[in-house]
């Protein structure tokens, strides 16, 4: 069993141990080279994430959260250790993973239901199959009547609908979020949260979420991994302690503001110790960072 300074948390005995370890990083390590030189990025990296969690990653920009997250998605090479989705090593691209990027990356000649059914041309699925669940995801984000329009008559937070619809598309197992609403302004993001949290309501879906926001990252995750600077690895594993379903009331809370202020503390000294003062109340439980039971 894992913990953390503040004691020990368990896991409900009905939970599984390949669904509490669904993914699996383990001494994950990338180093670029180019001609002679060589950039560690990221250095023995390790955790779990259980089937049906969201997990957000912090930590200081370039630190390597991008590279870790194309990692898991098999889109960027492991130098060494192992990264496994349902007991499979990543090693390639699949099907079964959902990815949204910064940029929506639509299709601009393409319609709204156009870009959303794209992932079943590209693998040579038969799109009538897939219009039904198309047009109801489009549905479920605020886009009913806005199917045949193209992403340049969209605002940047439609855009960004789209791209999950389209993320969403296959059922994938696993949803890989690299800033998704990093380029939104406050308001919209805000919305573009409030359409996740009702995702995870009707979905569970597994994800890793990238983000440098701190306030994102408590509304939206049930645990945060903390990466220090380059080389980066995980110094902390932190269990949000808010249940589902959540609503964006709970960013009102003073729990939800001190665990923002203890986690921006983390990120600023870059060491992932927390800072406690008397009186601050049990906020942080352990997370499950990778490692022997």
């Amino acid at each position: 069993m894992d913990t953390l300074a503040m004691g020990t948390i368990l896991d409900p005995p009905e939970a599984t141990a390949a669904a509490r370890q669904f993914i699996q990083v383990r001494g994950a390590r990338k180093v670029y080279a180019s001609g002679d030189k060589s950039v560690e990025a990221l250095s023995d990296v390790s955790f779990d994430v259980a089937k049906g969690e969201f997990v957000a990653i912090l930590g200081p920009s370039g630190c390597g959260k991008s590279t870790l997250l194309m990692m898991c998605g098999g889109l960027e090479a492991v130098t060494a250790g192992v990264i496994t989705i349902a007991g499979t090593p990543m090693t390639a691209p699949r099907a079964s993973v959902g990815i949204m990027f910064q940029d929506p990356t639509l299709l601009p000649w393409k319609t709204v239901l156009q870009n959303v059914l794209f992932p079943a041309r590209i693998q040579h699925l038969p799109e009538m199959e897939y219009r039904d669940r198309a047009q109801q995801l489009i549905d479920m984000v605020g886009l009913h009547g806005f199917e045949n329009k193209r992403p340049h008559e969209l605002s940047g937070g439609m855009r960004q609908r789209v791209a999950i619809c389209r993320a969403l598309l296959n059922d994938p197992d696993f949803l890989l979020m690299d800033e998704p609403f990093s380029a939104l302004d406050a308001i919209t993001r805000d919305e573009m949260n409030e359409v996740l949290l009702d995702i995870w309501r009707r979905y569970a879906k597994t994800a890793l979420f990238v983000t440098h926001s701190i306030r994102e990252a408590v509304l939206l995750a049930d645990r945060v991994l903390m990466m220090t600077r380059r080389p980066a690895t995980v110094v902390a594993d932190i269990r949000i302690p808010f249940g589902r379903p959540r609503d964006m009331s709970v960013t009102e809370a003073p729990e939800f503001t001190r665990l923002c202020t203890q986690l921006r503390g983390m990120i600023e000294r870059g060491t992932g110790q927390l800072d406690r003062r008397p009186g601050d109340g049990p906020i942080l439980q352990p997370g499950r960072h990778g490692g022997e039971e």
